[in-house]
């Protein structure tokens, strides 16, 4: 998993980033390292943890290629502190579409702030990220 100094490496028996309660071995380590995530939920998560750790290559490997950028800088002064998954639509292992919608919790030059999105997802051979709407 590529990842600069600036930000964190978790070890296999960490707690994941993605506030699932999994250890990060059990968690989004597999999907950040080649697995497929099954879901859309579970995708969301790997990709918030991609950028908790600055997993730029991940990150543009999983963002659908009619909507992902050329090139993305992650923030090393943005550090994410904690997923909540809000609600979800279809994204199932079966499903094609999948609606994530999230708040991630950040801290920026000392202050707190919040990410909230409603991420559409979709599944072709495996799931990922293509915007968000509304």
């Amino acid at each position: 998993m590529p990842h600069s100094s600036a930000f964190p490496a978790p070890a296999p028996g960490d707690r994941c980033p993605c506030t699932s309660g999994h250890v990060f071995a059990e968690c989004c380590g597999p999907v950040l390292a080649g697995a497929p995530a099954p879901t859309a939920v579970q995708l969301m998560r790997s990709r918030y943890t991609a950028f908790v750790v600055g997993d730029v290559t991940y990150l543009l490997a999983t963002w659908h290629p009619s909507t992902r950028p050329a090139t993305l800088e992650p923030d090393p002064d943005v550090h994410w502190r904690s997923l909540e998954i809000i609600r979800t639509e279809r994204g199932g292992p079966l499903d094609r579409e999948g609606v994530v919608e999230f708040a991630a919790r950040y801290v920026a030059s000392g202050e707190r702030g919040v990410q909230r999105e409603v991420s559409r997802f979709v599944r072709e051979g495996r799931w990922l990220y293509v915007d968000a709407i509304g």
